[in-house]
């Protein structure tokens, strides 16, 4: 019995041991990671780190967090972020966001981020590169706002991204409940007629990269697409319906090459739209609409489409006449 109590015993240093070398160096690494972002020339400001979560969970609550990465034009600031790891296993992370604002500013401008219960669980590959193996991201009702007011918000946000070979990842989305928001309604001139909310909004593909994600999409550059097997983007608006399915190669310059199939019933609508967007350029309504209502009429349905593009040669052909520039897709 006497030897069994000692056994637990110092089972039990051990632990404590271990929980207290693996939370002190968490904090470490964080602390070690914004100095060097700064010497990197990020804005990288942090000001206290607290720990906690002893025996079953190392605990790193970062406040005042302001991150600026100047080459991409990207920055957050938010006023807490709390990291909590398993002690046996510090690569499996969940990140739970603050339920304040949180500022977020881009190359498109500046806006703020409110979200209820917003939390990123993350698992690690073992070793020091920290390749992700799956994200989920879930979260309650969230908001996106602009000094012009509401742009978007929903009832609940889920995106998951899933490795399945290499640098190769399912990713899905979904937010019920979506919503643009008055000023986004207002910059779109859309009618009272259109419904507050989506009836869905939701997206399945396979993307494959240039590498994996790992801690070098915050160091360095972010990983690129450079295959997108779309199966499903979905988005019901009332009665307006848009599927997409693709299968794109995309180059080093981001540039897209393949197949998008692509149904859309009440397109007239969803071209008024694009228009007072100013996606569609004036000019250029009433050739889209001539030759969209020939391809409607063909299915047999004037307000509803079932076509097939063609990406090649950075344009976007409808058959053979190109129709619009092909996009370019770059994660910045």
């Amino acid at each position: 019995m006497r030897k069994l109590l000692w056994i637990l015993a110092l089972c039990a240093v051990g632990w404590c041991g271990w929980w207290w070398a693996a939370s002190t160096g968490l904090r470490g690494s964080i602390n070690a990671w914004f100095e060097d972002r700064a010497a990197a020339g990020w804005q990288a400001d942090l000001s206290g780190i607290d720990g906690g979560g002893f025996p079953l969970t190392l605990v790193a609550g970062l406040r005042d967090v302001a991150l600026a990465d100047p080459d991409a034009g990207l920055a957050i600031e938010t006023d807490r972020l709390d990291i909590t790891a398993p002690a046996w296993w510090p690569g499996d992370v969940t990140v739970t966001l603050s339920d304040a604002p949180i500022l977020l500013a881009s190359p498109l401008g500046r806006s703020t981020l409110t979200m209820a219960n917003g939390v990123m669980a993350l698992n690690l590959h073992p070793g020091t590169a920290l390749e992700l193996e799956a994200l989920g991201w879930t979260s309650g009702p969230w908001r996106l706002a602009d000094p012009l007011g509401v742009q978007a918000q929903a009832d609940t946000l889920t995106l998951t991204m899933t490795q399945t070979t290499g640098a190769a990842y399912a990713v899905t989305a979904r937010a019920d409940g979506f919503a643009p928001g008055d000023s986004t309604r207002t910059a779109l001139r859309l009618p009272e007629t259109i419904p507050r909310a989506f009836d869905s909004l939701q997206l399945n593909a396979d993307v494959t990269f240039d590498r994996p994600w790992d801690r070098r999409a915050l160091e360095a550059r972010r990983p690129q697409p450079r295959q997108i097997d779309l199966h499903l983007a979905e988005a019901r608006w009332g009665d307006l319906n848009l599927n997409i399915a693709a299968n794109l190669v995309v180059d080093d310059n981001g540039t897209p090459e393949g197949s998008v199939a692509l149904q859309a019933e009440n397109w007239p609508a969803m071209l008024d739209l694009a228009e007072a967007a100013g996606i569609l350029p004036t000019q250029l309504r009433r050739q889209a609409d001539s030759i969209l209502r020939a391809l409607a009429r063909a299915s047999g349905n004037e307000t509803t489409l079932d076509v097939d593009l063609a990406l090649r040669g950075g344009a976007v052909y409808l058959g053979f006449i190109p129709i619009a520039p092909a996009p370019k897709l770059v994660i910045r």
